[in-house]
């Protein structure tokens, strides 16, 4: 007896081969390895920092370098996965991409970029920034007269 998978199925291989044809013609299959993976993020704030919240599965945290330069945060990496096509196994659809990442943000002027916090687990890195303590309105005393001695002090708000 035949049992017909998802992947025996006539639909499947004749889109197999349209993806195929498109790859060739267009070079979507070199245009993918060569442009390199991006990893997807989310970037939201709070009162007290800046998150930055990457889904980076199957890469390593040894893979992964984190790095500040004049206000530009970058992330960069590289997920790899050994493919070997032989007489055991071969591919019916590979649609995970593998390769080098690189992300840059330029990051505003109110975060402390010497307290930034990098924590990944179970595939997705945080990177949390802190604010900076904003300057604060401070009242300035205006002394009026001569020399000061026996002025008249002015206050200002």
């Amino acid at each position: 007896m035949v049992y017909r998978t998802a992947m025996t199925t006539p639909a499947f291989s004749l889109r197999r081969e349209i993806d195929r044809l498109f790859d060739d013609a267009f070079g979507g299959n070199a245009l993918r390895s060569a442009s390199a993976w991006v990893p997807p993020v989310d970037v939201r704030e709070s009162d007290s920092e800046l998150a930055l919240v990457f889904e980076i599965p199957g890469v390593a945290p040894e893979q992964i370098e984190v790095t500040t330069d004049n206000g530009v945060l970058t992330v960069r990496g590289e997920k790899r996965e050994e493919r070997r096509e032989g007489s055991e196994q071969q591919y019916h659809l590979v649609e995970r991409v593998y390769g080098s990442f690189s992300r840059s943000f330029q990051l505003p002027k109110n975060l402390d970029e010497s307290k930034i916090d990098a924590h990944f687990e179970h595939g997705v890195l945080t990177v949390r920034i802190p604010k900076a303590a904003l300057p604060q309105p401070k009242k300035i005393q205006i002394n009026a007269g001569s020399s000061g001695n026996g002025g008249t002090r002015v206050e200002t708000k």
